[in-house]
């Protein structure tokens, strides 16, 4: 089943340009950083290379860095895989099923693209190996490194076709070169895995893609070159190679305030950190600050989310694959803007841009619909769902992305379905579009065994908007939230002026009005009254 490019042949051409623009001093974050370092790695005779390959690299990075390996062998992106201390369940690329890609078991070599490994290929992936780290995947500074977009985390080590058949060659790397030419993370360092996860550019997240390579002022005020010019890690920071933020547990409000990393949760992940509670100056309307106790920053200042340019996917329905041309290839349909509404391999699509998030209530607990939890295929799955409500104290209205569509499900065990989708000759089961075999391999892989019964089950999935933060000027105003179907329309819990009506308080209201007018009226008669009489 030969799907779900990271690099889709639409966004080719504009991740090559994007990722180029990083070479710029200042990109990122990298060049100023670089400029500061106090060790030039081009004269390390350890790094003067020829490499093959790179464990190769990592080998001669862990002759001086000889603890870095291990540091990153106790992390979340070493091993995706974490426990959510709030519910315990465990958590991680490796047992979430997602309704974009499905599950990163038995697609290990495709999805894995993304590990900041080598080789993890299978189950067998020696996670112990500290030469199966990738160092450059975070460290390069050149824009030239690339991991293979099916290589299980290696690079392209000879000049390889990609995708099959495309004409398309992806060159390797110079790992000399880009060893030599190491240095802090930056944006695009990131951004190779996390702005182009689900499928492509700016598919998941929706707040994330690369456009915040160098986002203008307009876009992110954070992270823009022209405002702050923060890398990822000014905010995601951490110790120990261990960077702090998470979307499985996310401090949905922080009662700490300001702080420094290191004095509290050695993070700022979050804006109270650097904000504090009543962040807004004296010289603003006196009412923003007492919003902040039950509606999150990102809620007012990230009004839209996928607004660099690119189209974030917002319904993936798989029930409709298989369709063929006369030749027997898959279809694709594109719509009047050139976007592929339709993938004969991977079903229908929606796109859209510059989105109005959902609202909802979040106290940070996360708990997920995890392989076999029962699914009954009569009701929308939530494949994540977050805990909050009016009255918890540590619940505040956030902005997030809801992904919609449909998935495969086994009807017979009940439980969403684990689906073999990525694969080679007579493990690419999508290549004659059989379900039963591309749902049985999958089932296997953790361990189960597939019903033969096949279902599709519509799904959603949620995520919380915090990037793209725009300019207070272009924040939410009042009125896009106090009015009968505004952006909090579907807030429960709370009265809120503009949007709710309540007959006893109405009347209230309307009877102090209606006095006042007479009180007025009588007052300006009575004056009226006097002075006549007096002239």
């Amino acid at each position: 089943m030969r799907t779900c490019n990271i690099l889709p042949l639409r966004y080719l051409a504009a991740v090559m340009s994007a990722l180029a623009v990083s070479l710029a001093p200042g990109a990122g974050g990298a060049g100023a950083a670089t400029e500061a370092s106090t060790a030039d790695h081009s004269k390390f005779k350890e790094l003067k290379g020829p490499f093959s390959t790179g464990p190769e690299v990592t080998r001669a990075c862990l002759k001086c860095h000889t603890e870095a390996s291990k540091q990153l062998h106790k992390t979340k992106h070493w091993n995706w895989d974490v426990v959510n201390e709030a519910t315990g369940q465990r958590l991680g690329k490796k047992n979430i099923i997602n309704n974009f890609c499905g599950s990163v078991v038995s697609n290990e070599p495709r999805c894995t693209s993304c590990h900041i490994g080598y080789g993890w290929k299978d189950a067998a992936f020696d996670f112990a190996s500290e030469e199966n780290v990738d160092c450059l995947v975070c460290h390069d500074t050149t824009a030239g490194y690339r991991k293979f977009p099916a290589g299980a985390g290696h690079p392209a080590y000879e000049p390889t076709e990609w995708p099959a058949g495309s004409g398309r060659m992806i060159e390797p790397p110079d790992l000399a070169k880009v060893a030599q030419n190491v240095g802090p993370t930056s944006r695009r360092n990131c951004g190779t895995c996390h702005f182009l996860g689900g499928g492509g550019n700016a598919v998941k997240h929706g707040d994330l893609d690369l456009s915040l390579i160098e986002p203008g002022r307009y876009l992110d005020v954070h992270m823009s070159p022209d405002r702050l010019n923060f890398s990822c890690s000014k905010c995601h920071s951490g110790d120990a190679h261990a960077v702090q933020g998470s979307r499985y547990t996310t401090n949905a409000k922080d009662t700490t305030g300001i702080d420094i990393p290191g004095r509290t949760d050695g993070s700022r992940a979050t804006c109270e950190s650097c904000h504090g509670a009543e962040p807004h100056p004296a010289t603003a309307n006196v009412k923003l600050n007492d919003h902040t106790d039950k509606i999150a920053c990102q809620t007012c200042h990230v009004p839209r989310f996928a607004r660099g340019g690119y189209d974030t996917k917002m319904w993936w329905d798989w029930s409709t694959a298989g369709r063929l041309d006369d030749d027997g290839k898959p279809i694709k349909i594109r719509d009047d803007q050139g976007r592929v509404t339709y993938n004969g391999m991977k079903g229908d699509f929606r796109w859209d841009q510059h989105v109005i998030p959902e609202y909802r209530w979040f106290n940070g607990t996360v708990d997920y619909t995890l392989f076999g939890d029962t699914v009954d295929g009569s009701e929308v799955v939530p494949i994540n769902k977050y805990g909050g409500s009016a009255d918890d104290p540590n619940s505040r209205i956030w902005p997030f992305k809801v992904m919609r569509g449909k998935q495969a499900y086994d009807v017979g065990n009940q439980t969403l379905a684990v689906v073999h989708t990525f694969g080679k000759d007579d493990t690419a089961y999508w290549r004659n579009y059989d379900w039963d075999k591309a749902v049985g391999a999958g089932m296997e892989a953790v361990g189960a065994t597939y019903s033969g019964e096949l279902g599709f089950v519509e799904t959603e999935m949620s995520w919380p908007i915090t990037h793209m933060v725009a300019p207070a000027e272009d924040a939410v105003t009042c009125e896009e939230c106090h009015s009968r179907d505004g952006r909090m329309a579907g807030i429960t819990g709370i009265y809120m002026p503009g949007r709710d009506q309540t007959g006893w308080l109405d009347m209230l209201g309307w009877t102090v009005v209606f006095l006042s007018l007479l009180v007025s009226l009588g007052h300006g008669g009575m004056r009226y009254y006097t002075h006549t009489r007096r002239n």
